[in-house]
C-alpha cells in the first residue's frame, strides 16, 4: 500500500526540500517505486531533480503540462516526468500559485476545497510504493490539501527558535485543523527530523534540547542532519554521484530513511 509522506515546517529555510529530495531518493534507490510531488509554487524541488536527471543522463526533462493545468484537465500524470528508474517528479511551476483562486472557483465550502486534490492523487498514487510532498511553509489551501491528502508528515526543524516556534505551531496545526476540523482521513506525524545549522554550538544544543523537553525524546529522530558543504551545493547543481562528499550524503540519509521506515512499519 502506498505511504503518502509531507515535509513540513511553518519557517521556511529549514531544510524541507532538501530533505524531501534526499529522502525520495534514497528510497528509490532500494527499489520503491517513488514520487517526488513538489507543491511549492517556488519549485526548488523541481529544479534540484531536473538537474540530477541532467547529471545522471545528459537529458533534459520534458513536462506535457504544468501542474496547475494538469489539474484544471483532472489529469496529474500530464505534470509527471521520470527521473531514475524508480523516481518519478510530479513538477511545480509559479503558475500553481493560482491553485487557491481556482479552487475558490469550484467550490464555495473551503473543506471541499481542501478534500479535491486528493481525489486526483490517490489514482496517481497507487502507482507507487511511496509519494514524498514538499509544501511551502505557510498556513494555505496548498499546505491544507496536502496534509490531508497524506498518511504522514515528517516535521523538518533547524536548530534555531523560529523553526522551533514553527514546528510546534505546525504539529498543533496538524492537530487542530487538518485532523479534528477537516477530518484527515489517515494523517500521523511520524516525528522531527533536527537540522543542526553547527553542531556543537550552545544555540543549537540548547534547540534540540528545548525540543526533546517539549516533543519527548521518542518523537525526535535519532539522527540529526549536520551541515554539509555537499548537501547544500545540490541546491545549485542537483544531486551528483562521484565523490566522497556525495558518498557522505547518501550515507546520513540511509540512516535517516531506515528510522523514518521503522516508524511508519514499513520493513528494509
Amino acid at each position: 500500500m502506498v505511504q503518502i509522506i509531507t515535509f513540513g515546517n511553518f519557517k521556511g529555510g529549514v531544510g524541507k526540500t532538501t530533505n524531501a529530495t534526499q529522502v525520495a531518493y534514497e528510497l528509490s534507490n532500494r527499489k520503491y517505486k517513488t514520487l517526488l510531488m513538489d507543491l511549492d509554487p517556488q519549485a526548488n524541488a523541481t529544479n534540484i531533480m531536473l538537474k540530477t536527471k541532467a547529471n545522471i543522463n545528459d537529458e533534459l526533462a520534458h513536462f506535457d503540462s504544468s501542474l496547475m493545468v494538469a489539474i484544471q484537465e483532472k489529469d496529474l500524470t500530464k505534470s509527471i516526468v521520470n527521473i531514475t528508474e524508480n523516481l518519478d517528479l510530479m513538477g511545480s511551476a509559479p503558475d500553481f500559485s493560482l491553485f487557491p483562486r481556482f479552487m475558490e472557483k469550484m467550490f464555495s465550502d473551503y473543506a471541499d476545497r481542501v478534500k479535491y486534490l486528493s481525489t486526483l492523487i490517490q489514482p496517481v498514487a497507487e502507482k507507487y510504493d511511496f509519494v514524498i510532498i514538499d509544501i511551502p511553509p505557510t498556513i494555505s489551501l496548498i499546505t491544507d490539501t496536502a496534509l490531508y491528502a497524506s498518511d504522514w508528515c515528517l516535521v523538518v526543524m533547524q536548530t534555531q527558535q523560529q523553526s522551533f516556534d514553527g514546528a510546534t505551531a505546525f504539529i498543533d496545526y496538524i492537530q487542530h485543523d487538518i485532523v479534528n476540523t477537516y477530518k484527515a482521513p489517515r494523517l500521523d506525524v511520524i516525528g522531527i527530523l533536527t537540522v543542526l545549522i553547527q553542531a556543537g554550538a550552545p544555540v543549537d544544543e540548547t534547540t534540540v534540547n528545548n525540543a526533546i523537553k517539549y516533543f519527548g525524546s521518542e518523537n525526535i529522530l535519532p539522527t540529526a542532519i549536520h551541515s554539509m558543504q555537499r548537501l547544500k551545493r545540490y541546491g545549485i547543481t542537483g544531486i551528483t554521484f562521484k565523490s566522497k562528499w556525495d558518498k557522505q550524503v547518501f550515507t546520513v540519509y540511509k540512516q535517516v530513511t531506515n528510522e523514518i521506515l521503522d516508524r511508519i512499519g514499513v520493513k528494509k
